[in-house]
């Protein structure tokens, strides 16, 4: 995450260094070598899942922004929301491209239901969009770019797996944006008239994504259900259970 930080994005990382230990703990034991191979797979479905929704939800947050005329947060809001869609749009089939690559088919990611775990994350997003307010979708964000893979990642998985390059692009691209995102995201929390109430409602929806988040790699972790290999048979289960 970014250092540098002040004002609101400086109390917002406050509250969510409360939870980061679990959190590294999650992801510390989803990236173990042991049975790497098919668990990247599974990482891979997931996070299609997620990250699928990401540009309908800031079109939602920017279609109710702009409906709250005299709303002294929605036209910094909106502009960022309007750049923002375009920097995010087509990360999600990125992760189809992963996939194919790690031996596995796209419609391993976009056939079966998603998850709970993944509803669970994304889901309250859109009740607060609708029914509060839009500005707490950067809550949601501030979490999802400031815990982007590390930048060794790519070169870990690589090593363990023997993975090609073409199956590690999500991984490797995050690594390298969501800097920059997440210093345009706190320059904006800087700017933003916040009220004490809307900080402290972007804070919970931060909150409950990094829990959620969490709780999302720990079932990854776990021995989770992996596509198989293509024109392989049924993949045996791999990884321990906590």
């Amino acid at each position: 995450m970014s250092t540098a930080v002040t004002g609101v994005p400086a109390r917002l990382r406050t509250k969510l260094l409360l939870l980061e230990p679990e959190f590294r703990g999650a992801t510390a034991h989803m990236w173990r070598p042991e049975g790497l191979s098919p668990r990247y797979r599974a990482y891979l479905c997931a996070m299609h899942a997620v990250i699928r929704a990401s540009v309908p939800l800031m079109e939602l947050a920017l279609r109710r922004t702009s409906r709250r005329r005299g709303d002294p947060l929605s036209e910094p809001l909106a502009a960022y929301l309007a750049q923002h869609i375009q920097e995010e749009a087509g990360h999600d089939g990125w992760l189809l491209e992963d996939l194919l690559a790690a031996g596995a088919a796209p419609q391993d990611a976009l056939g079966p239901l998603p998850p709970p775990d993944v509803a669970a994350l994304v889901g309250p997003q859109y009740y607060w969009i609708e029914h509060h307010h839009p500005v707490v979708l950067l809550g949601y964000i501030a979490v999802l770019e400031g815990y982007a893979p590390a930048p060794g990642l790519t070169d870990r998985i690589a090593g363990l797996t023997g993975l090609p390059a073409a199956a590690l692009r999500t991984v490797r691209e995050h690594a390298a944006l969501d800097t920059d995102h997440l210093d345009e995201l706190y320059a904006l929390l800087e700017r933003l008239p916040l009220t004490r109430d809307q900080e402290a409602a972007l804070a919970v929806s931060a909150l409950h994504t990094l829990d959620a988040l969490t709780r999302l790699f720990v079932r990854l972790g776990r021995s989770a259900p992996a596509p198989p290999l293509r024109g392989a048979g049924p993949t045996p289960p791999t990884g321990v259970t906590r």
